[in-house]
């Protein structure tokens, strides 16, 4: 079982500072932080009943959404502003979809690919632009792994000295969500699907996580709903907007048509309560009085997590565990 300080309301999870904060940005007394560009990938695959999502679990020592289930994923690196050897769409076709310029586009899938073999070992590149690294398991590539976490090697670097070239065609724009304008930290974050390329498979490696899950979308809403799974809104809507597709061609081809307009909460006062509300999922909308965070005594309340995958079905990994605080060097798809 994981724990985390906050509350969960059918496994969402709510930090207790969040009130105070919330009241300070209402009353022009807190100004927002500029988001930092962000990416996320949803990385499917077909399993027993359909599609399959792989999912980590973040380790209950995280200062933020601890034990809350999300996708691997992280800031945009300034390296990756770099000029990467490339196949696929162009920059300025992902410039179009993302909304953005051809650059900070570029970018943003650029942290995508690399957040992916980062966190899981899985890498959407290949020799040739209709080629797939077949294996990335090996001492080797787990030394490159760790290099890129550690920021000693950039993607581009590491892509060259391979000879391999980003397989931009193999991601899908899905979503796109930024953190609330109250948090401290905060990111401008683009959901991604990819399908796991044939002869790879997920890896441990996370330092962030403590267990990594193929889930079936529907099981893992269902654990949510039981509050059996801890996830943040982005997560829950982009698990919930999977459901509706039982291969991964199906998803990969539904990614063009997506509506990638960020999603931000919006926080207002109503009376003595706090009213937080996402356009677009007014399944997410909380009313939130006073004392909504806080248990008697002034102490946050415990979330409960337990570990739903396993009765699921969901095929996991464990890693082990560790008591110190750890902070993220950006997010996975639980911190916006």
């Amino acid at each position: 079982m994981s724990k985390t300080d906050g509350q969960t309301s059918n496994g969402q999870w709510y930090p207790p500072e969040w009130p105070d904060r919330i009241r300070a940005l209402t009353r022009g007394e807190l100004t927002p932080v500029a988001p930092r560009r962000a990416a996320t990938v949803l990385l499917l695959r077909t399993g027993a009943a359909g599609l399959d999502v792989h999912m980590l679990r973040r380790r209950a020592s995280m200062a933020f959404a601890g034990g809350a289930y999300a996708y691997p994923g992280g800031s945009v690196d300034p390296r990756d502003e770099h000029d990467v050897p490339w196949a696929g769409p162009s920059a300025r076709h992902w410039a179009d979809r993302l909304g953005t310029g051809p650059a900070e586009a570029r970018a943003i899938v650029c942290a995508a690919v690399r957040e992916t073999f980062e966190e899981t070992g899985v890498l959407l590149a290949g020799p040739a632009p209709d080629s797939v690294v077949a294996d990335t398991t090996g001492p080797q590539w787990a030394a490159d792994r760790a290099a890129l976490v550690a920021h000693e090697l950039a993607f581009a670097d590491f892509l060259r000295r391979r000879r391999l070239v980003l397989r931009s065609d193999l991601l899908g724009a899905w979503a796109r969500w930024i953190t609330p304008e109250f948090e401290p930290r905060r990111y401008d974050t683009w959901f991604f699907v990819a399908a796991l390329p044939e002869g790879q498979r997920a890896q441990e490696g996370s330092t962030e996580a403590d267990r990594s899950v193929w889930m079936d979308p529907v099981q893992g809403v269902a654990g949510y709903q039981r509050g059996e799974l801890l996830m943040m809104p982005p997560t829950l809507a982009t698990l919930r907007s999977l459901c509706a597709y039982r291969t991964v061609p199906e998803a990969l081809a539904a990614s063009e048509e997506r509506d990638l307009n960020p999603v931000l909460a919006r926080p207002r006062l109503v009376g003595d309560e706090i009213v937080l509300s996402w356009p677009g999922h007014e399944e997410f909308t909380k009313r939130l009085s006073p004392d909504e965070l806080r248990a008697p005594g002034g102490t946050a309340r415990t979330a409960r997590t337990t570990d739903a995958a396993d009765t699921a079905g969901a095929e996991t990994t464990e890693t082990t565990e560790t008591t110190e605080t750890t902070e993220t060097s950006g997010p996975s798809g639980a911190d916006v």
